[in-house]
């Protein structure tokens, strides 16, 4: 299979000028790459992201794909096509529960903040100066560093 690709945009331009002169379909292992004649060059779809070439899961998803852009004839070539059966993700998995995770944080977070305006809000509520938290601060640090000194 040729390295030369060509993306969406570029494709599209061309469908608009009518310089697409066949459009194939042709079946790899897992999908279905898209392949189009122009002058004198045949071409595939790259992916938008990565560049290489773009794969297209189902053969209805590719025909949907030409029929936007315009180009309603096309040929199959399906001598090469093997369906991919295990499509599992365990990269999505731990993707999709490091969201979830991410999402009860978020959520217990909204809570903790919720209380403590609740409880600030609260006419019995007591409030301590900056000044004495952070001298309480220093006594403790104090207190930790001399206890270092001392075991070291």
């Amino acid at each position: 299979m040729t390295s030369k690709t060509i993306d969406h945009s570029t494709l599209s331009r061309l469908v608009e000028i009518g310089a697409i002169h066949a459009a194939h379909v042709i079946g790899q292992a897992g999908g279905w790459a898209l392949s189009v004649k122009y002058g004198m060059a045949d071409t595939f779809l790259a992916a938008q992201r990565s560049g290489k070439l773009r794969l297209f899961r189902k053969l209805e998803t590719v025909m949907l794909y030409l029929q936007k852009l315009g180009i309603s004839h096309f040929d199959v070539d399906a001598s090469a096509y093997t369906a991919e059966t295990d499509r599992k993700r365990p990269d999505r998995a731990e993707s999709l529960k490091r969201v979830h995770e991410a999402a009860e944080h978020d959520a217990w977070f909204c809570e903790q903040v919720e209380q403590a305006i609740i409880e600030a809000d609260a006419p019995n509520a007591v409030f301590i100066p900056h000044d004495v938290v952070m001298g309480n601060l220093k006594a403790r640090l104090d207190k930790i560093a001399a206890q270092a000194n001392k075991d070291s």
